[in-house]
């Protein structure tokens, strides 16, 4: 099995691969004070809860934005599964060519879900990740990587409304049932909520017209799901797109395809 490892800012996902089948995942919160051996100790909970053998594990893959835990995992793969893991940058042969103008300044996530998407969907290709930023990557018919757009997430703009504004509450990331707010919740919800929606038709529209043609568009992340329901821009969700693209570039990098 190959143990995928989905590092982000406020989640790590941890997948199990068994050849190209996902069959099991997990996700906790990405705390830089956790040890290899804390780590690996919740994978061994986890394999047993799912009913998989952690002493079957043969690979791993990384994809961080978090170097702090990135060296964790690396520590954790060499420890406990006596791999060298294959952690994702561009300097690897991703089976894409990356036309950013600095290609080690993508993150690695963003490279994954590049590749897993290019590989399911084809191209020209829009790939929104809704997490702690929300990420757009574009992908061209050819199947280069060609740039994309960031901007921050739904969590982190409401966070920062409630930071900032000592009246302003939390909320639930949730649509209200009306765009005009009865109150001070259901306010910050509609401007959250049908703002991203507006942002994300908008800012597809401009990319589309960049490229000259109507490329599809897929989502990931934790609310892509939600935001999806609100818009007929968004074609198809794949909530584990990172992991499936470090599974492929794994097996291309080890000769595995």
């Amino acid at each position: 099995m190959l143990l995928a490892v989905d590092i982000g800012n406020t989640h790590t996902v941890l997948g199990l691969y068994e050849g190209s089948r996902l069959a099991a995942d997990w996700r906790i919160a990405s705390l830089t004070h956790r040890t290899a051996d804390e780590h690996w100790a919740s994978v061994q909970t986890f394999c047993g809860v799912a009913g998989l053998a952690p002493q079957a594990i043969s690979g791993v893959g990384i994809s961080s934005v978090v170097p702090d835990l990135t060296a964790v995992m690396e520590a954790m793969a060499r420890k406990y599964v006596k791999v060298e893991p294959l952690t994702v940058t561009a300097a690897l042969d991703i089976g894409m060519a990356i036309l950013y103008r600095d290609p080690n300044a993508v993150g690695a996530d963003r490279l994954c879900n590049a590749v897993a998407g290019f590989s399911k969907y084809g191209g020209p290709l829009i790939i929104i990740d809704f997490g702690t930023a929300t990420t757009y990557d574009v992908v061209s018919a050819a199947g280069d990587y060609l740039g994309g757009v960031i901007t921050l997430g739904l969590e982190s703009v409401a966070s920062e409304l409630h930071r900032r504004a000592a009246k302003l509450p939390k909320i639930e990331l949730q649509f209200p049932p009306t765009v005009v707010g009865r109150d001070t919740t259901s306010s910050i919800q509609a401007g959250v909520m049908y703002g991203t929606v507006d942002a994300v038709e908008g800012t597809v529209r401009r990319i589309r017209n960049e490229l000259g043609t109507s490329a599809r568009v897929i989502a990931t992340g934790g609310l892509a799901s939600v935001i999806a329901t609100h818009t007929d821009v968004i074609e198809a969700c794949e909530p584990s797109l990172v992991l499936d693209g470090i599974r492929l570039i794994y097996a291309r990098t080890r000769g595995q395809s």
